[in-house]
């Protein structure tokens, strides 16, 4: 029997948490039976429902999650990570920890033969100006170091109060202004060459064609793992969604 074709898997926003354990579990056996197959994982941003600093690694379900990604990697599978909204102080301790690499967003990739950006996807939600408005005060360097200056308590007492105001900005909000902006991912597609692009954020999980100037772009969405999972697996052939339960 010959080996598995070459293939690299891509997940987003699994928020994980104590407060929901079935995704923890879920995940764990995606690394234990799923992710080994694959050359490389990349988490898109979202991994842990808030992420405080590297200094919170202790914390049981963190250093759960890093250790069970230090297993892959130990491995040899490549292990590459993205800021999301909810864990943009995600640092060079938690690299060290699990042998993962963190890149920018948005980062091109040659993906077995495919151009393929790589996002968290907030990016793309111009239509919401306040969200847009946080997202810079949060990815500010200068904030970041005066977050990471204050006590880990402090932190996450803020964490906390910034999820209620999320949720409560959120349900007050019509989704179309919470999902991607069709021009400012064709404005993307254009300025990276009319890759393939791979996002998360926005829990609408799906498969869109973008014709721009001639030229066919691929968007996939990934999805949430709130109730259930699934990633995506993408090799020579073009990529496929695969749930998980």
């Amino acid at each position: 029997m010959g080996a598995a074709p070459a293939h690299s898997l891509f997940v987003s926003d699994l928020h994980l948490s104590p407060d929901l354990p079935g995704a923890s579990r879920l995940f764990q056996r995606f690394l234990r039976d799923v992710a080994p197959q694959a050359e490389a994982l990349y988490i898109l941003g979202d991994l842990f429902e808030a992420w405080i600093g590297d200094d919170d690694l202790d914390f049981p379900l963190h250093a759960e999650i890093a250790d069970a990604l230090r297993g892959l990697t130990g491995q040899g599978v490549g292990l590459y990570l993205l800021h999301g909204n909810r864990d943009f102080l995600l640092g060079e301790g938690f690299c060290r920890a699990t042998g993962a690499r963190l890149l920018p967003d948005p980062s091109l990739v040659e993906l077995h033969g495919t151009p393929t950006l790589l996002s968290h996807g907030d990016a793309f939600c111009t239509d919401d100006e306040a969200y847009q408005a946080f997202r810079r005060q949060m990815r500010d360097p200068a904030y970041q170091a005066m977050l990471l200056a204050k006590p880990l308590a402090e932190r996450r007492l803020m964490a906390q109060a910034l999820r209620r105001e999320s949720d409560q900005a959120k349900s007050g909000k019509a989704m179309a202004i919470m999902d991607v902006n069709a021009a400012a991912v064709a404005d993307c597609l254009r300025r990276y060459g009319y890759p393939r692009l791979i996002h998360g954020h926005t829990h609408r999980p799906g498969r869109h064609l973008h014709e721009l100037d001639g030229k066919s772009c691929e968007r996939w969405v990934l999805p949430d793992w709130y109730a259930g999972g699934g990633y995506l697996r993408c090799g020579a052939g073009g990529c496929e969604a695969v749930g998980l339960s």
